[in-house]
């Protein structure tokens, strides 16, 4: 069973809008049965942009979308929809990786509730880059990001000695995911 924690930020949580977070969410009930699940959804307003991040943690994977729109409901809608794309391509993943072992549980249920066969996507790589890790600090990673033009970075942290990642995020800031 899902549960949801709805909190927002420059925005009422009305009790229409919660409703209608819960029925729209809710519908990922089906993919999820059996499991007791409490997911995180954020809804926010920064100048007439009305975004939703739904963060839903499960044995094995997290399911997170976000979704902007000028309309608030209209970014609910297709918040949903990414997750359930999500789950489609990761049962997917498994039932073809795993599909004469069975040693892997399947963490979603077999069905989507129209009783319709999923249809497989396939995801193809288009393109494959190599380099080497130099090692260097955050900040300099940051400077090669923005040189080369691009939204991410992969580096050596020379501090930690891992491997990490910046990012620019939509608010223009940056973001940094460490290995362990």
């Amino acid at each position: 069973m899902l549960k949801y924690n709805i909190r927002g930020e420059n925005i009422e949580v009305t009790p229409a809008l919660r409703s209608y977070v819960e029925e729209k969410v809710g519908r990922l009930d089906k993919y999820i049965e059996g499991q007791n699940v409490e997911g995180h959804v954020t809804l926010q307003v920064v100048r007439d942009e009305h975004t939703v991040e739904v963060t839903i943690p499960l044995k094995g994977v997290i399911l997170r979308a976000e979704e902007t729109d000028k309309d608030m409901y209209a970014s609910i809608d297709g918040v949903v929809d990414k997750l359930e794309r999500q789950i489609r391509k990761h049962k997917t993943k498994i039932n073809r990786k795993f599909r004469q072992d069975g040693t892997i549980k399947n963490i979603f249920t077999e069905t989507n509730g129209n009783g319709r066969a999923e249809e497989e996507d396939n995801i193809e790589i288009v393109r494959t880059k190599r380099f080497n890790l130099k090692p260097m600090d955050v900040e300099e990673a940051v400077l090669q990001m923005e040189m080369l033009g691009h939204n991410f970075f992969v580096f050596n942290n020379a501090e930690s000695d891992s491997v990490d990642i910046v990012y620019k995020r939509k608010d223009g800031r940056y973001g940094l995911i460490e290995t362990v």
